[in-house]
């Protein structure tokens, strides 16, 4: 998806072309869905936007008082179903347009610009103040960010690095593999909430791949530095939520409890980082390290980016690439678990594909269609992040209205996920819906669009499909019957309640 291909206007070398406006014929949505959205012959003025006209402050204090923040995408659903498929809303000192049509997204993406900008996270930018630590590549903006970014993507995003990866990530799946047989050796299967397991393998794989080294955090004693980094990342995302609607600099003078546990979390963080960046230079420096330097490695000794620069955006995906999959091999776990047809299914075209490859992962991955649209439907269901954001570089045209230019617009992805005019029977577990022939454009944005689209796409991507293959070989796996699951929002979006899993020993698997 990533192939070097001519873009649209204000797209960055190297990523897929703007997609047109979705069409009639999309398999698994509604009809309504796939055409553009109407636009009246004379597009009315941006203050005819639908929305609540109260000021900021006053819905984010509502909004507190009613413990709406852990409901914060459900509120964005109910909206919708009140205002219809476009509404403007006031939070704090920000103010934004909540669309939910794939073609308003398409829209959206033709407007961002050749200097893409997204919502900064503002406790993540205040922290970095406070500490005078320069901006990750997530943080920046402008030409600082376009260069950098160009940069990066041929590091972490481009196809041929897949053959470099796949070794690396599955390494840390056969060792997971191994931790569940023994876990499960003498009571038959592996119960339990998994959540910290896939938070250490999640952590595990992507250090392995950046830094080209292994914590061991898959062994049954777990270093207590790298322990206090596992309880600094979820204390990380945990505390940013509470901050997210405030300005950086009223954050930067507060004393509050929230903020200094968030500025303790991210000390925790980024010290973690310098001592896995330091020891990768020491490596360097006495002729490389035996094994794979990692991304950091390249990045290195390229030099084309400043020390500092590489620290700030390595650390940022080291941080950010831990939760949001082990969050999602959670849900897709749960998901097989509750649909044991579509699980057979998976694990049907896993084995085949093992056959056919004669048990080469790398070419296992290209016979695995079904398990990537599991993956993608895992997304739809439960998306990591809430929305997706852009201000707008110049005036666009969204469901008749004109947007002006530097308006935050933000992509509702829970709420599109469950909508039954853009997929049909939106509840149901159906990866098939993804393999139907005909255009989906701007309906899988788990990873987000365009340039600022997730700088560790590729790695997750096959983190999680290495993992899922891994597991569907071994295991079948379970979950209690009719428990009832709900979200949460948690910066991103959490399980409200531990899921119960079985992992249970296929007969005759390795």
């Amino acid at each position: 998806m990533l192939a070097r291909v001519a873009t649209e206007p204000g797209a960055l070398r190297g990523w897929p072309r703007a997609a047109a406006a979705p069409r009639r014929g999309l398999c698994g949505a509604a009809a309504a869905a796939a055409a553009p959205p109407a636009v009246p012959a004379a597009p009315r003025p941006f203050g005819q936007v639908p929305g609540e006209r109260r000021p900021g402050w006053l819905n984010l204090l509502r909004l507190w008082r009613e413990g709406g923040l852990s409901n914060l995408h459900l509120i964005m659903a109910r909206q919708f179903r009140r205002f219809g498929p476009i509404y403007r809303e006031k939070l704090g000192v920000y103010d934004s347009v909540n669309i939910i049509s794939p073609g308003d997204a398409a829209a959206l993406f033709r407007a961002e610009g050749a200097l893409p900008e997204r919502f900064s996270v503002p406790p993540w930018v205040a922290y970095r103040d406070l500490r005078n630590k320069p901006y990750g590549v997530l943080l920046k903006s402008g030409e600082a960010w376009r260069s950098e970014r160009l940069l990066l993507n041929k590091e972490a995003l481009a196809p041929e690095l897949v053959p470099g990866f796949v070794p690396l990530l599955s390494a840390v799946g056969q060792d997971f593999v191994r931790r569940a047989q023994a876990q499960a050796r003498h009571s038959g299967a592996w119960t339990g909430d998994f959540s910290h397991e896939l938070f250490r393998f999640a952590l595990e794989s992507v250090c392995h791949v950046l830094y080209g080294t292994r914590l061991g955090l898959l062994q049954d004693f777990v270093q207590p530095e790298a322990q206090r980094f596992i309880e600094a990342v979820s204390r990380m995302f945990h505390t940013t939520a509470p901050l997210l609607h405030l300005p950086p600099a009223l954050l930067r003078r507060s004393h509050g409890r929230t903020w200094r546990e968030h500025v303790q979390a991210w000390d925790v963080i980024f010290g973690q980082a310098d001592r896995c960046i330091q020891s990768t230079c020491r490596e360097l420096r006495r002729g490389g390290a035996r094994g794979p330097r990692g991304i950091l490695g390249n990045l290195v000794e390229r030099q084309r980016l400043p020390l500092e620069h590489i620290r700030a955006s390595v650390t940022e995906m080291m941080a950010g690439g831990v939760d949001t999959t082990s969050m999602t091999l959670q849900w897709a776990l749960l998901e097989l678990a509750r649909a044991p047809r579509v699980q057979e299914q998976l694990r049907a075209e896993v084995l085949a594909a093992k056959r056919e490859a004669g048990g080469d992962r790398e070419r296992m991955l290209r016979g695995t269609r079904l398990l990537r649209a599991a993956i993608k439907e895992t997304l739809r269901l439960h998306p990591v992040a809430v929305t997706l954001q852009r201000y707008t570089a110049h005036e666009v045209i969204l469901q008749g209205y004109r947007i002006p230019p530097g308006t935050l617009v933000q992509v509702a992805l829970f709420a599109m996920g469950r909508d039954p005019a853009v997929f049909a029977e939106p509840e149901r577990f159906r990866p098939q819906r993804w393999l139907c022939a005909g255009p989906r454009p701007f309906l899988g944005l788990g990873f987000g669009f365009g340039p600022r689209q997730c700088l560790g796409r590729r790695i997750a991507e096959l983190e999680m499909q290495l993992f899922l293959m891994h597991v569907l070989e071994n295991f079948k796996v379970e979950t209690e019957r009719g428990a009832e699951i709900g979200t949460k929002f948690d910066l991103i979006l959490v399980p409200d309640r531990p899921i119960q899993l079985t992992l249970r020993p296929l007969e005759g698997a390795e």
